[in-house]
């Protein structure tokens, strides 16, 4: 078995969708990034990548080509996860938190994992998404930006 953590942040922007697990959740702002910026699943590409040791998102998705410019995060998870599947490990579960101050997300957590795991091809159950905020404190507080973690646990199959 193998454990990976995974960490992301993108300051937050007017005009930007806000795309949290695949799923787009109503705002005048979203994340913004060279990709549509999910923040949630890229904390997840890292735990997964971390767990095998295969660096991490910015390795095999760089912001500097232009093939990943707006590019769907599940998609690039999709491609990850049938990495990780090639090297014989397959998802124990996976757990992650998203920290935003606003819109509200918890009308959209069953979604949300009900997308990661149609992305990863596993049952529902294996997936947790949390919501949190941090009591209007740093910079998620203050409404600048959004941060995710995930971790993961790996399984050989």
């Amino acid at each position: 078995m193998r454990v990976g953590f995974g960490y992301d942040v993108h300051r937050l922007k007017d005009g930007r969708k806000c795309i949290l697990c695949g799923v787009e959740i109503p705002s005048d702002f979203g994340p913004d990034g060279h990709s549509d910026a999910d923040v949630a699943v890229h904390a997840l590409i890292d735990a997964l990548l971390g767990a095998v040791a295969l660096g991490d998102i910015g390795t095999h998705f760089p912001d500097t080509d232009e093939k990943w410019k707006n590019a769907d995060s599940i998609k690039m998870l999709q491609s990850t996860f049938s990495l990780i599947s090639s090297m014989g490990y397959h998802l124990g579960n996976a757990d992650i938190t998203i920290v935003m101050e606003s819109p509200k997300l918890s009308p959209y957590i069953e979604k949300m994992r009900s997308s990661l795991a149609k992305a990863m091809d596993v049952d529902i159950s294996n997936i947790s998404v949390k919501a949190t905020t941090e009591e209007k404190l740093g910079f998620t507080g203050e409404g600048a930006g959004v941060s995710s973690s995930a971790i993961v646990l790996l399984l050989t199959t």
